[in-house]
């Protein structure tokens, strides 16, 4: 019903910064709550930060706040994650995912829809 794109990754040094994008088909994107979630190579996927679909609270994992920042436009059916001052721990799949829900959550489980991911390379 939702399908999600990724765009905007890429490689980047330590310090540096890469904004992501997230486009939604439809145009119901409004009344979904959509997250940001990070997998490395052996690892478990992990939540980043998450935006709920109408009042614009977010959370973030403690491993990025302060340095990420999510945001979504509506209009253009998109969901950005501006990420600052990265570290090498920080390289990783990233992936959108949505829910049709005002509530967020930072179960991956939680979450309905998903995009294929975009690949962020973090050099020291």
């Amino acid at each position: 019903q939702v399908q999600l794109v990724e765009s905007g990754g890429g490689l980047v040094q330590a310090g540096g910064s890469l904004r992501l994008s997230c486009a939604a088909s439809g145009r119901t994107f409004s009344s979904y709550a959509m997250g940001w979630f990070r997998q490395a190579p052996g690892k478990e996927r992990e939540f980043v930060a998450a935006i709920s679909s109408s009042n614009g609270t977010k959370h973030y994992a403690d491993s990025v706040q302060g340095r990420f920042t999510m945001s979504r436009d509506n209009a253009k059916n998109t969901v950005y994650l501006q990420m600052n001052s990265l570290k090498p721990e920080d390289t990783a799949v990233y992936s959108c995912a949505s829910r049709r829900s005002v509530m967020i959550t930072t179960d991956p489980k939680n979450y309905a829809y998903w995009g294929q991911g975009t690949q962020v390379t973090v050099s020291s």
